[in-house]
């Protein structure tokens, strides 16, 4: 771990040998106990990010099979954490996965704790997770992607904002509890995974099976469900999030020989499997974004004027979000002129994005090849009404009728690799004026309500087996950069998230019992 400024000191115990505790106010009398705990949290600072460079160096990246058992260290490094804490945890094994090549590997455990089971104190379930997308430094970091870099007020490294950060700043949320001396306001329930970047496998049957009378998420016990794992709409104004897409990503495999030929050799005499991949690929979108795809929007849902109204609150500076896109210095342009248009097409409508080619040579150099086979990776974010079978089955069926029009000898199959289904709730829960009134102690400013283009695929699924209503803090700014290069979290956001955190449960505790 690089700090601009020296090596912080190391973890270990909050209270230094004779340091005396501090005397406790009241934490529900309001501002006092903002006061302290927000002392404390930035005192220490640097305990929190030698423990993130920690837990960012493990490199969990749940998409590359050879760093699977990276992602089970990840979650014993929670686990081990959540004990010290003093949580009732376990691990939950999940099974295993079934690869392209037939072969199987183990997914990663779920970790699960619980802190406090006080019936007179509501519940709150909080889900995040320890995997990350992959990367490496010669995709264009400007540090090792996994080594944790402190540079202008921000932390650098894989996983940081997404969600290494959050999910940690909730474990020190507890600590800083314990070590001030005062109760939990709420009681607590952890529910951690090693998959979400790859379609969170295994856990929709996990939740389905614990929400059972005694359950871990039995519904009679679950008032409220809390994830931190996205970002605000731009830099300063924090928001809370009330909605977010679906994904279905598709392969697509074409095959024109059990091996890869020599372009010299074998060139101009077979058919070959790439330049069907390509034609096909062109077939899904156009350059400006349309989808080709016949009846694929025709569920989305219509706009109201409540909608429409609504975007005028967002925070969200045209320019600025070039820039933090990458597009300023290319082109400067922007699919869509307006803040709404950009924002309804982020959060709204659907869109289908180009992702790679597997099979395809993308080395430096230059290598005369014919891919025997090409898989190419494609997605389509999906919005409310919309369903990832349908869209499965449009898709599929609009590819079949492109192949055929080819007269192709070769090999074309199609299949979904995950999927999960889009998100939307109006923010008139009081989980949700929970959560503005939290934002409002610490930042001092109204949230923007606002939804989200990416995916959590979990958030509908946890919000039918334990019937509540779930809200997403986002503690992330604008220009992270998750699943990026040079991703990273604002010292400054990772700190008041924390703070956030603490008083979205004081928040919750002072709700009356009555949802309505």
């Amino acid at each position: 771990f690089f700090l601009a400024g020296g090596f912080s000191r190391g973890c270990g115990a909050m209270l230094a040998a004779g340091e005396k505790r501090p005397t406790p106010p009241d934490p529900g009398t309001g501002s006092s106990g903002d006061e302290v705990f927000s002392k404390y949290i930035d005192d220490h600072k640097h305990d929190y990010i030698m423990r993130l460079s920690e837990f960012v160096a493990i490199p969990g990246v749940s998409a590359e099979p050879e760093r699977r058992p990276a992602v089970r260290r990840a979650c014993l490094w929670v686990k081990s954490w959540l004990d010290k804490l003093g949580g009732a945890t376990r691990l939950e094994e999940l099974g295993e996965e079934k690869l392209g090549d037939g072969s199987s590997i183990p997914l990663p455990p779920a970790v699960l704790a619980q802190f406090g089971d006080d019936p007179a104190k509501r519940t709150l379930l909080v889900y995040g997770h320890l995997d990350v997308m992959p990367a490496r430094a010669s995709d264009g970091w400007d540090t090792e992607p996994f080594v944790l870099t402190e540079r202008g007020g921000a932390l650098f490294g894989r996983g940081s904002t997404d969600d290494k950060g959050p999910v940690s700043g909730w474990l020190w949320v507890v600590e800083a509890h314990q070590a001030l001396g005062w109760e939990l306001p709420v009681n607590i329930r952890f529910l951690f995974e090693g998959m979400e970047e790859s379609g969170s496998k295994g856990l929709p049957e996990l939740c389905r099976r614990l929400a059972t009378p005694g359950g871990f998420l039995d519904p009679r016990a679950i008032d409220f469900i809390c994830i931190s794992d996205n970002y605000w709409t731009g830099k300063s104004k924090p928001c809370i999030t009330h909605g977010l897409r679906g994904n279905v990503y598709f392969h697509l495999e074409v095959v024109c020989a059990k091996k890869d030929l020599h372009s010299g050799v074998l060139g101009g005499a077979v058919p070959e499997a790439m330049t069907d991949l390509v034609h096909l690929m062109s077939r899904l979108v156009d350059s400006s974004g349309k989808i080709l795809i016949p009846g694929i929007s025709d569920d989305v849902a219509t706009i109201s004027e409540k909608e429409r109204e609504s975007y005028e609150q967002v925070d969200f500076d045209l320019e600025t979000f070039k820039k933090d896109a990458g597009v300023d210095e290319v082109h400067g342009r922007l699919l869509h002129e307006t803040k709404e248009g950009v924002l309804m097409h982020r959060w709204r409508f659907p869109c289908l994005s180009l992702h790679g080619i597997e099979g395809a040579f993308d080395g430096a150099g230059s290598k005369t090849v014919i891919p025997g086979r090409v898989v190419g990776k494609f997605s389509i974010r999906i919005v409310p009404n919309q369903h990832p079978d349908r869209v499965e089955a449009l898709t599929k069926q609009y590819l079949e009728a492109e192949f055929a029009k080819l007269k192709s000898p070769n090999k074309m199959r199609v299949w979904v690799a995950k999927a999960g289904l889009p998100w939307y709730r109006e923010p008139d829960h009081p989980s949700f004026k929970a959560a503005a009134a939290a934002t409002r102690r610490v930042h001092g400013v109204d949230p923007a309500f606002t939804r989200e283009g990416g995916s959590i695929p979990i958030t509908e699924v946890l919000e039918d087996v334990c019937e509540a209503v779930c809200v997403h803090i986002p503690i992330g700014a604008s220009d992270d950069g998750a699943h990026s290069q040079n991703e990273k979290i604002d010292v400054a956001n990772f700190l008041n998230g924390m703070k956030v955190m603490r008083c979205y449960l004081d928040e919750l505790a002072r709700l009356h019992r009555d949802p309505d």
